[in-house]
């Protein structure tokens, strides 16, 4: 059977979620308070959201998220997931083909989504179902020096001088996702600079320097204090590849490269 999502079927997409992604090429395991900060986070609209059942287990899902990207109205695939003994049924591509016109219809006019470049059984069909590659982002982890910067200030949301950032986040560490995120968030500038991290997750979502004073060691700076606030190893998620001079430099490990694909119709 296949239905849209309701919120008391959240414990079994929170199995579903842990049993499909056992043996993906990143390890990931969720307790349903993780997920459901990665649902709120992300924009996710659980009766937007297709899964298929057997019984009462859900085998397959796909978190269909809401929102603005690139200044037009949009879909987000937050997460597929099929878990290992209902693969290679097409229930994948269901659920997608299910998807598109209920976010339409919701407003939406394009949708988007990153996959590991290295799962060689999603991209092709993504390109399948139309999506088309915009962009290859890396995923990094941080777990070196932590240490509280002296000059640092926590500041407003809105205070966060964004012009810094040289390219548009992908579309969890968007300010639509940040602002989501709510106490969660910390914002935090030096002069010269900014960081946003979930210190509850360690998920930085945003770090940016001005462009004349890069170079100067304030990106080091931030990133270390982001790391002594979360009182854990920082997980970096989908950052463009220019990026990766000044993480290799500050001793964070790329673990993973993703692909950011659009599809820029839903009909």
């Amino acid at each position: 059977m296949l239905r849209f999502l309701r919120d008391d079927d959240f414990d079994a997409l929170v199995a579903a979620a842990n049993e499909a992604f056992s043996d993906y090429l990143v390890s990931m395991s969720m307790t349903a308070p993780q997920l459901r900060e990665i649902c709120a986070r992300r924009g996710v609209v659980l009766e937007l959201s297709p899964a298929a059942f057997d019984g009462k287990r859900i085998v397959a899902y796909t978190l269909n998220a809401l929102g603005t990207w690139n200044g037009v109205p949009s879909a987000y695939d937050g997460g597929t997931g099929v878990v290992p003994s209902h693969r290679r049924r097409g229930l994948a591509r269901q659920l997608l083909e299910t998807s598109f016109p209920a976010l339409r219809a919701r407003g939406a006019r394009q949708m988007v989504l990153e996959v590991l470049e290295k799962n060689e059984r999603a991209v092709p069909l993504y390109r399948a179902l139309g999506f088309e590659l915009t962009r290859r982002l890396h995923c990094w982890r941080y777990s070196g020096a932590a240490e509280l910067d002296r000059d640092a200030v926590e500041i407003a949301l809105d205070d966060a001088p964004l012009h810094f950032c040289d390219a548009a986040p992908s579309w969890q560490n968007a300010i639509e996702a940040v602002r989501r995120a709510g106490d969660d968030r910390r914002v935090i500038a030096v002069d010269g600079g900014y960081v946003i991290v979930h210190a509850a997750t360690g998920d930085l979502a945003q770090l940016a320097v001005d462009p004349a004073r890069r170079r100067r060691g304030i990106g080091t700076r931030l990133l270390r204090h982001a790391a002594a606030v979360a009182a854990k190893p920082l997980r970096i998620r989908n950052v463009e590849l220019a990026a990766e001079p000044f993480f290799v430099a500050a001793g964070a490990e790329l673990f993973a490269t993703q692909l950011e694909m659009l599809r820029a119709t839903l009909d």
